[in-house]
């Protein structure tokens, strides 16, 4: 059972809108781990005519799933979310590409947060499948950025 699964509670933590929204679940959280899915829907504007999601939606898929453990960890502390950028990738890698239908979720570790900026290590399945493996920064904006 996810602990958050409405798209309003989900909006409510990163800072994303809809149609590029591309969390929908957060399943689990811990301070240095979050677990993300997302149910790839027909009409998505990072889905491709052949119906699988691109690179591009599963590298923000990841994103994202680090944008959703900051916004939650905000959260529990009765702070505003923040609003962040990816700073750097590497080593990201995907294997498959998911089509429309299928769910598709994340795992992330965080490696390192100092002075705004998140290091992690991630990997994204799909239906148990490994599809994409990566290494992520991201970086908090500084209020007024």
């Amino acid at each position: 059972m996810a602990l958050i699964s409405s798209q309003e509670q989900i909006c409510n933590l990163i800072p994303q809108r809809p149609p590029f929204v591309l969390v929908d679940k957060l399943v689990e959280y811990e301070s240095h781990r979050i677990v993300s899915s997302f149910d790839i829907p027909q009409q998505h504007v990072l889905v491709s005519s052949k119906g699988t999601l691109t690179e591009a939606g599963v590298i923000e898929h990841f994103a994202q799933t680090i944008a959703l453990h900051q916004g939650y960890d905000y959260f529990t502390r009765d702070l505003s979310p923040p609003v962040g950028y990816i700073g750097s990738i590497k080593n990201f890698e995907v294997y498959h590409l998911p089509h429309t239908g299928q769910k598709i979720s994340t795992t992330i570790h965080i490696l390192q947060q100092l002075f705004g900026v998140t290091a992690v290590l991630g990997e994204v399945r799909c239906e148990g499948r490994l599809i994409a493996t990566g290494e992520m920064r991201t970086v908090i904006a500084k209020e007024g950025e």
